[in-house]
C-alpha cells in the first residue's frame, strides 16, 4: 500500500504543481504583453488561460498532501524533522499562491478588462498601458511567484533527500 500511496503522491505532485509552477512563471511576461496593448485579444487570451492553469492545477494540488499525509503515516515519519520541515514550507507555499498569486492575476486580468470596451475598443485606465505601475506590479507578480517556485523546490529537496532520517539518501 505505501508505494502505492508513494506513487500518486509523487504523481499528483508532477501532475498538479507542475503546471501551476510554469503557468505562474509565464503570467508575468505575458500580462506585461497584454498590459502594453490592452486591445489585444490573443494577448488577453493567453493571459486568462495561464491564469486558469493556475487556479485549476491549484485546486487539483489538495491531492498532493493529502497523499503525502498518507504515505507518511504508512512508513511512520510523521514525526521526522525533514518532513515537518516540509509541511510547513507546503503550507507557506499553498499561502503564497493562495493569497499573493493568484488574486494579483485576477488583479491584472481585472485591470486589463477595465480597460478595454465591450465593443473592443480601448480606453485609459490607471495601472495599463505599460506604465511604472504595471511593471512594478509584474514585477511584484514575478517575485512572489518565483518565492512559490522556491518553496516547492526545496519541498522537493527535503523529500529526496530527508535530512536527518533513517531511510534517506
Amino acid at each position: 500500500m505505501t508505494t502505492f500511496l508513494l506513487a500518486v503522491h509523487v504523481l499528483a505532485a508532477i501532475i498538479a504543481v507542475g503546471p501551476v509552477t510554469v503557468a505562474a512563471s509565464m503570467f508575468p511576461a505575458a500580462a506585461r504583453t497584454a498590459l502594453s496593448a490592452p486591445g489585444d485579444v490573443r494577448a488577453a487570451a493567453v493571459l486568462r488561460t495561464l491564469h486558469r492553469v493556475c487556479r485549476v492545477y491549484a485546486a487539483a494540488g489538495v491531492v498532493v498532501p493529502v497523499f503525502g499525509l498518507a504515505t507518511a503515516r504508512s512508513l511512520g515519519v510523521l514525526g521526522d524533522t525533514w518532513l515537518i520541515v516540509s509541511m510547513v514550507l507546503t503550507g507557506l507555499a499553498a499561502a503564497v499562491l493562495a493569497g499573493l498569486v493568484l488574486p494579483r492575476q485576477g488583479a491584472v486580468l481585472a485591470g486589463l478588462d477595465s480597460a478595454t470596451d465591450t465593443d473592443g475598443a480601448t480606453s485609459p485606465a490607471p495601472d495599463t498601458g505599460g506604465g511604472a505601475t504595471d511593471r512594478r506590479t509584474t514585477a511584484r507578480l514575478a517575485m512572489y511567484t518565483g518565492m512559490f517556485n522556491l518553496l516547492w523546490a526545496v519541498v522537493t529537496v527535503l523529500m529526496i533527500a530527508r535530512p536527518g532520517s533513517t531511510t534517506g539518501a
